[in-house]
């Protein structure tokens, strides 16, 4: 069983922990668990519970109505929506349950029947990019067990690599970006998404992958001459220093644009070198690559 912490059922419900607790203390379908420490968690439970709750309220209905129904009516209220915007969220959240419950059967079938309803590409960045950065933040903080990151991990990195195979561009932008992960780092579905929207723009890609040493990425930038250097980190191990990485970075790519994105551009404060640029969020991600 998972435990979550409040700041967890924020990130990933969007409502804000200020009104998780105001809820918790005016209805019944939040009920936390307390450690020794008297410290609020929550279980799977609860975390689908607040997902259910949080969709419906964001759709109209009243939370003092919710708090009425039943297990049976709140799914039947879900599956109602019909909002394509809804009904998109209503996948993402379910994929997130059959995550935390290692439903590797019922995760599949689900982003299977949406490529065959709406295809891969829509797949992609409607549902699989959305669902990753929802929990991305449970991979950063450790509040997700490695099994369920590897096993729904493994299904995504199918779908995005027959995505990058089956991607086609009526377009071509003289463009060339080299992506890579750096060494200790392993969370490659963020990079292969920017392959994979890269592709889908017309630009060219030289794609390295995970745990790449900079001498061997300045090896291949030397030969073939990339316009842009592209890498988003997620959660690197304990031995991996930023800083340094940033320093090296700038020293060995002092004229060709290096772009960063990924959590641990966050809270980074030092002075960037010349060279380099962060993308924080998705918004400025996408605005890098429709300026390429």
């Amino acid at each position: 069983m998972n435990s979550f912490t409040i700041k967890d059922l924020e990130n990933l419900s969007g409502i804000k922990a200020h009104t998780i607790r105001i809820w918790e203390q005016r209805y019944s379908f939040l009920k936390p668990e307390r450690t020794t420490t008297n410290i609020r968690y929550y279980t799977n439970k609860e975390l689908k519970n607040l997902l259910n709750i949080a969709l419906l309220n964001k759709y109209g209905y009243k939370i003092s109505h919710i708090d009425k129904m039943n297990h049976e009516e709140i799914n039947e209220k879900i599956l109602s929506l019909n909002q394509m915007e809804a009904q998109q969220e209503r996948i993402i959240n379910d994929l997130i349950q059959y995550m935390v419950d290692l439903d590797t059967d019922q995760f599949e079938a689900v982003v299977n029947s949406h490529i065959l309803n709406r295809g891969i590409d829509k797949t992609i960045t409607q549902i699989l990019f959305p669902f990753l950065e929802k929990i991305g933040i449970l991979w950063l903080t450790n509040h997700i067990n490695p099994a369920q990151e590897h096993l729904v991990s493994n299904i995504i990195r199918r779908k995005l690599n027959v995505g990058i195979d089956e991607v086609f561009s009526s377009i071509r932008i003289d463009k060339t970006v080299l992506l890579f992960l750096p060494e200790s780092e392993y969370h490659e579905l963020g990079l292969l998404f920017m392959y994979y929207t890269l592709k889908s723009r017309g630009i060219s890609v030289i794609y390295l992958g995970a745990n790449i040493p900079l001498d061997d990425v300045e090896y291949v930038a030397l030969i073939r001459k990339p316009d842009y250097i592209y890498s988003h980190i997620t959660s690197p191990g304990n031995r991996f220093k930023f800083e340094r990485f940033m320093v090296e970075l700038g020293a060995k790519f002092p004229h060709t644009p290096v772009i960063i994105s990924g959590q641990v551009t966050q809270n980074y404060t030092q002075k960037l070198p010349p060279s380099i640029r962060f993308k924080k969020t998705a918004s400025e991600i996408m605005e890098f690559v429709l300026g390429i």
